[in-house]
Order: C-alpha cells, then sequence, then structure tokens
C-alpha cells in the first residue's frame, strides 16, 4: 500500500503555476531535517470554476519533481471528491479525499441502526482511551445518534473507495476521509465510532479530516476557543491511536486540517500535541498560493499591479456571486472593504500589505484578504492575460510563493522551537 508520511502538506495551486516554489519551501524543510511529503490538489469546483483537468495537476507535480530533483515521495490529490465525480481523477491521482459530507445526518434504515446499537452497547461504564483521564459516557440514546448521523456517510466511503480500487487496483493510493464541511464538529468518542464503521467499511484510511471545534475561515486565522480545540485535537490523536491498534487500521493514520492554512493562532498547540504524541498531521494550504501570486503581481507594479487591481475591483462588484459557495468559510465584514476607487491609488506596496497575512502589520485587511481568496474565478477568466502576467513577474511572484509556505507555515508548525 502506498503510504503518507508523518508529516504531509496539501498544496493548492489554483493556476498550475508555482509548483516549482511551492516545492522549495518543502525542500528548505528537508535541509532543516524535517521531511514534509507534497500533495498537489485541486478540487473539481475548482477544475469547473477554471476550465482545468486533474491531469493538468499531475503534469505540474511531476515537472516540479523532475526540474528541482525531488527524490521523496509526492502525490496529487483528487480533492473533496463523490460518487457522481470521481471518474475524471482516477487515472492521474494516488491520493483521495472522499468527501461524504452530504450523506452525514441522512439516516439509515432502522434495522440498521439497530444493529449497530446492539454490535456497540458493550461500554457500561463508558469509553476509556488510554490518555484520557475520564471515560466517554456512552449509551443506547447516544449510539443512535451516531448511527443516524455516521453510519450512512461512513458506507458511502466504503462504496467510493470500491469504485476506486476497481479502477486502480490495490496498494497504488493513499485514502482521506473528509467529514469536515458541516455545520457541527465531531466529538472524540464520535470518531471513535466513526473509525470503526470506516474500518467495518474496509476502507484504509490514512488521513480523516473531521471537522473541529471552532471556525476555519478561508485565508485568516481561527477564530474560536483556543483551549477547546487544543483540547479536542489532543483526544482526537489519542483516539486514532487507539482505535489504530484496536481494529487494525492502517498504523500511520493521521488528523488531516483542511483550511489549515493561515491557523496561526493554532501552530504552538498543534506542534506542541505532535511532538508530545508522537503523531503525524497532514496540512492543506487552501488558496494561499494563489493569494502570494496577487501579492507579488502588485509588488512587480506597472501592469502586475494594474491587474491586480482590476481583479479586486470586478470581485467588489461580483460580491454576492464570487462569496456564496464559501459562505460558511467566510467572515467578511463589508463595511471593511476598501471602495475600489481607493484601491486604485494604492501602491503596489500598499496592496501587498493589505493583502499579506501579516497581522500585526497596520495595513493588513482580513476582509479585502478573504475577499480576494474567492475572486480567482476572474483571474480565471482572464487566464492568458493571468498567467503571461505570472511568467513576466516569476521571480517576485515565487519568492512570495516559497516565503509564505516556509516562513509563515512550516517553521512555526514544524520548526521553530
Amino acid at each position: 500500500m502506498k503510504k503518507i508520511s508523518k508529516y504531509s502538506m496539501g498544496l493548492g495551486d489554483r493556476f498550475g503555476q508555482e509548483g516549482e516554489a511551492q516545492l522549495r519551501a518543502i525542500l528548505k524543510a528537508r535541509e532543516a531535517g524535517i521531511t514534509i511529503t507534497p500533495v498537489w490538489n485541486k478540487s473539481h469546483r475548482e477544475h469547473q470554476t477554471l476550465d482545468t483537468n486533474p491531469q493538468e495537476v499531475r503534469t505540474e507535480a511531476d515537472q516540479a519533481v523532475k526540474a528541482l530533483g525531488w527524490n521523496g515521495n509526492y502525490f496529487v490529490d483528487a480533492d473533496h471528491i463523490n460518487r457522481q465525480n470521481v471518474a475524471e481523477f482516477i487515472e492521474v491521482s494516488d491520493f483521495f479525499t472522499i468527501d461524504v459530507a452530504e450523506y452525514i445526518g441522512q439516516a439509515a434504515a432502522p434495522e440498521e441502526i439497530e444493529q449497530f446499537v446492539k454490535e456497540n452497547n458493550e461500554h457500561p461504564s463508558g469509553l476509556s482511551i488510554p490518555g484520557i483521564e475520564k471515560p466517554f459516557p456512552v449509551d443506547e440514546e447516544l449510539l443512535r445518534k451516531i448511527a443516524r448521523q455516521f453510519l450512512l456517510a461512513s458506507r458511502e466511503a466504503g462504496n467510493i473507495y470500491r469504485h476506486i480500487l476497481q479502477q486502480r487496483g490495490e496498494d497504488n493510493f493513499v485514502t482521506e476521509v473528509s467529514m469536515d464541511e458541516v455545520e457541527n464538529p465531531q466529538s472524540p468518542v464520535e470518531l471513535y465510532f466513526i473509525l470503526k464503521m470506516l474500518n467495518k467499511a474496509s476502507v484504509p484510511i490514512q488521513t480523516i479530516a473531521p471537522k473541529f471545534t471552532g471556525n476555519f475561515y478561508k485565508g485568516i486565522d481561527y477564530e474560536g476557543q483556543l483551549e477547546q480545540f487544543t483540547k479536542e485535537f489532543e483526544q482526537d490523536i489519542l483516539v486514532i491511536r487507539h482505535a489504530v491498534e484496536k481494529f487494525g487500521l492502517p498504523e500511520n493514520l493521521k488528523l488531516s486540517i483542511h483550511s489549515g492554512s493561515d491557523k496561526f493562532s493554532l501552530y504552538q498547540p498543534i506542534k506542541t500535541i505532535l511532538h508530545k504524541h508522537k503523531a503525524g498531521i497532514h496540512i492543506k494550504t487552501a488558496g494561499t498560493t494563489w493569494l502570494e501570486e496577487l501579492i507579488g503581481l502588485a509588488e512587480a507594479g506597472g501592469d502586475g499591479l494594474e491587474l491586480a487591481k482590476n481583479i479586486y475591483a470586478e470581485a467588489y462588484s461580483r460580491y454576492e456571486e464570487l462569496t456564496e459557495p464559501y459562505k460558511p468559510v467566510l467572515d467578511i465584514q463589508e463595511e471593511n472593504l476598501p471602495d475600489p476607487d481607493e484601491v486604485n491609488d494604492w501602491s503596489g506596496k500598499k496592496f501587498a500589505k493589505s493583502l499579506r497575512h501579516q497581522q500585526d502589520a497596520a495595513d493588513f485587511n482580513p476582509d479585502f484578504r478573504q475577499l480576494l481568496h474567492c475572486a480567482y474565478k476572474i483571474a480565471g477568466e482572464k487566464k492568458a492575460t493571468y498567467t503571461a502576467a505570472l511568467k513576466r513577474h516569476k521571480e517576485v511572484v515565487e519568492k512570495n510563493v516559497t516565503e509564505n509556505l516556509w516562513e509563515r507555515h512550516i517553521q512555526p508548525l514544524f520548526i521553530n522551537s
């Protein structure tokens, strides 16, 4: 079976131009003694929005690896796939993020729920997890609730996995299950029974993406109760460790954090817990790279800055259209969005500082950043012009992409004390 390493990072790249720049950050980590497996990912929705295809992601990854002489593992992720769209990814992807969020809350047949309760009603004193001080109370009511929420979703994950398996054969892809795009977080005790369900469905998951406590908004820092997140994150790691031993799941099974980029306030507690338990993690960097491209274009000045300003002006006028698909993962205060006429007078330095995620910078505007996070569709409509600008200003753009991953993500997550 292909195996994902202890640490891995999902590298989103909307326009497929920054594979080498991203990989340079991974190489910097290796030079510092940390092995991170790069996983280039792009979802069906992104492909539709930009009129691209999965083969382009494979080509980008392969070319970057060849150009920089990377000799470690790397993967191409079919991101957030389901039964309806998996076919287009099967030939070129070797990492599949199976998204079953739409099935969560859809109840299985009553007799199946009762069978689940009967099979799992074995914790009269609570569910004890090594390393967690107190047992989790588990009664029939809770088991029914868990079955109603997750039994059908877990079965669907199994159906999709077997479909991929039939097409690709065994031992040549990594399976992730995503349950994060839902309203309510999954508790550690729910995660335990989800893993049990997935094991029964014969899904050899290597990473699982639950919904965590708090808000994981696109492109900005975590919003929520840091202490509660930290407690649940550590408990989830202990639950996974116990489930691996009890159910025979892959020994390298680890947590995956979607929209994990830019969650700077979480990085120190995550790192502390990972070191404490010698655990792994998969972090997806979402649309961070696209924003670094815009920052680079702004800093380049001239036609690059003009293009960045034009994209913002159009995004401002198409606010509802662009933000609607992402509403659950946005927290934009519209009154804080600068008027395009104001932005038109900005220098490249001012535009870059307003967009770059440096929270202590006076000019940083998280609302401006979130709107532009959603505006890649506009750049896609100007694809020839946009990619030509990236190539003209390659040096400054790639510098931003590499430094963002290395300095603001990899170092605080894996290296800095």
